[in-house]
């Protein structure tokens, strides 16, 4: 039977007594850290050289850190809020601080993006692995402590702890176990907040070897905030939307265009005529798609679990059964409204979610035969930061070594893709991005650097449409990921690929695809945007109504930032403004009484934008 304590340190006290001064800890990925045993083993070994400890994770969730003045004000109150009493994990504090103690030795395989591409150690202690093999790489290291959050309940007098939220590389660690490969301790925290989910990940107690549970370490649970979807991921998830098949199998990666995917999906299904007159607009040149509204449903398996598969589940899409599931997952991140609808869900219901290990939901291997039976029509859909014509995708890290995130399941999906009949690997991105005042094309004709290499290119999608590579040759692929590209940058690209020799002197981009701009998006849009149907935040949101009202302000105001020109045109419209409706944005930013020029300056800009 696992013991209980009600005090981090003196747990700590005891794992240090049985495991001996080495410790090699692993902590989930994102959201299942037990935070307060971390922060306590930190701050333990900072104190006694003696002690080496090294932690092996991915995704260490930070609060959101404000850049400016007008950032501070918005997001300020937001994470008093949402994070006011979640507990931040120290060695993320050293980290940024650059005092992390000589003893302490952090690695990662995912970052949370972009957040260590400037910091030199994190960088120089990421590893580079696959999700699927992360279990394999710390075997290697002599892992001797696992430390999870954990739901808790008690079942006909038995005490009984889920892995909830983490199944993922735990439960593949307890398989190791009970071969014989490894021997390590398994230390729960208890979270009051988490809910408890059925499948494998529900344990008996004495699976554990200690657990925390109190009142004074109980916490809440971290929710990201969510970010609206815009006009290029609406396109982008509407485009994909029309690959899903009847009786599919649905993958999701993280990001915004998973929520814009789910919408579109959930139009295609109940307002079927609006969702094929949009993709339609969307497509110039191309033939008409008829659509059909889903009869069976789809069956989603994810790595990941978020809202907008709920959202799915309870637009009644995924509701294709697999071992009496309608999901499997490996783990799940979200915000509040996602893990109260978890916990306050019926168990008849909860049962058709099934959290799992990651070696379940990224590989074939074991029990294949069922895994293909149970895959069929599948559709793998992930991110990509950049593409080539030629087809690479680059997805976690840039031309100079430095790591955005990581590969996580991305190439484990792909692989898939190519190894179960009818399916097919879909990569998303944006056509452009700004770089500060500077517009770049995210499809480039090379890139130093490949997270997907071009031998296992597939599908890709941006918000000018789909192009479909497999099988094609490079010519082929070249011409049509030039229709998917900005037309800002379309003359410039298929001049580095002519004198490549790869595409012949002679060819030309259909005059259909030369008008792909953002202008044109917005007009297809504009119809499903005015009934309501392309909401920008599709699955709830943490934020207030107000909230809502500024971000696309404030979203403008820095995008106008870069330009003399457009903040004096922000500037006289909100200097003009007459009109009172904007107090309560005002007043949420502590503008509504302007007491420096400073002040007064926001106060204008913000209204102008406001206005927009």
């Amino acid at each position: 039977m696992s013991r209980i304590y009600a005090d981090a340190h003196t747990l700590v006290d005891a794992v240090l007594r049985e495991c001996g001064p080495r410790l090699v800890v692993g902590l989930p990925l994102g959201l299942g850290k037990a935070n307060h045993i971390a922060n306590a083993l930190c701050e333990r070994a900072a104190a006694d050289s003696a002690i080496h400890l090294t932690i092996f994770t991915a995704l260490t969730l930070e609060k959101p850190t404000p850049k400016s003045d007008l950032e501070r004000r918005f997001i300020g109150p937001v994470i008093e809020r949402l994070f006011g009493g979640y507990p931040d994990l120290d060695y993320a504090k050293w980290l940024h601080a650059g005092i992390l103690p000589e003893n302490i030795e952090i690695t990662e395989f995912f970052f949370l993006a972009g957040k260590w591409l400037h910091n030199g150690y994190a960088q120089q202690h990421y590893i580079a692995a696959n999700y699927t093999h992360a279990v394999a790489g710390m075997l290697t290291r002599g892992l001797n402590v696992v430390l999870q959050l954990v739901a808790k309940r008690v079942v006909n007098g038995e005490l009984r702890y889920s892995l909830s939220c983490n199944t993922d590389t735990t439960l593949d660690l307890l398989k190791a176990r009970a071969e014989g490969k490894i021997d390590f301790k398994l230390i729960g925290q208890v979270n009051s907040e988490l809910p408890f989910m059925p499948g494998p990940g529900d344990l008996p107690a004495s699976e554990f070897h200690a657990i925390l549970d109190s009142a004074e370490t109980d916490f809440p649970l971290f929710a990201p905030l969510s970010e609206p979807v815009g006009d290029a991921k609406y396109a982008i998830g509407l485009h994909a939307a029309t690959l899903i098949e009847d009786g599919g199998t649905l993958q999701i990666g993280i990001g915004q265009v998973g929520d814009a995917l789910a919408q579109s999906l959930i139009v295609r299904d109940r307002h079927n005529a609006d969702f094929c007159m949009a993709v339609s607009s969307l497509s110039p040149g191309e033939p008409a798609r008829v659509l059909a509204p889903f009869k069976e449903g789809l069956n989603g398996l994810s790595e990941m679990f978020f809202e907008a598969f709920l959202g799915l589940i309870e637009a009644g899409i995924v509701r294709r059964e697999v071992d009496g599931a309608w999901l499997h997952a490996a783990f799940f991140l979200g915000p509040k409204s996602f893990y109260r609808a978890l916990r306050e869900m019926p168990q008849d219901r909860l049962n058709r979610i099934q959290m799992m290990p990651v070696s379940f939901t990224n590989e074939l291997y074991g029990d294949e035969d069922a895994k293909r039976i149970g895959r069929p029509k599948a559709r793998f859909i992930n991110n990509a930061m950049m593409v080539t014509l030629l087809g690479d995708a680059i997805s976690d890290g840039l031309s100079n070594g430095q790591m955005v995130s990581g590969v996580g399941g991305q190439y484990n999906f792909v692989a898939q893709s190519f190894a179960l009949d009818g399916a097919r690997s879909i990569l998303t991105l944006e056509a452009t991005r700004h770089n500060g005042k500077r517009l770049e094309s995210n499809i480039r004709w090379s890139y130093d650097h490949t997270t997907i290499p071009r031998h296992l290119r597939d599908i890709v999608v941006t918000e000018y449409g789909i192009a479909d590579l497999r099988g094609k040759s490079d010519a082929e692929v070249i011409a049509a990921m030039l229709c998917v590209s900005d037309s800002r940058f379309q003359d410039e690209l298929m001049r580095q690929a002519k004198a490549a020799g790869k595409l012949p002197l002679g060819y030309e981009i259909p005059s259909a695809h030369r008008t792909n701009t953002p202008e044109r998006i917005a007009r297809a849009l504009a119809p499903l945007r005015e009934k309501g149907l392309l909401p920008e935040f599709p699955f709830g949101t943490d934020f207030t109504a107000t909230e809502q009202r500024l971000i696309p302000a404030l979203q403008s105001l820095q995008q106008a930032s870069s330009s003399p020109a457009a903040l004096l045109s922000l500037l006289w419209r909100g200097l003009s403004a007459s009109s009172t409706e904007d107090a309560d944005c005002l007043a949420r930013m502590g503008l509504d009484a302007p007491a420096t020029m400073r002040e007064h300056l926001y106060r204008w800009l913000l209204r102008g934008a406001l206005r927009r």
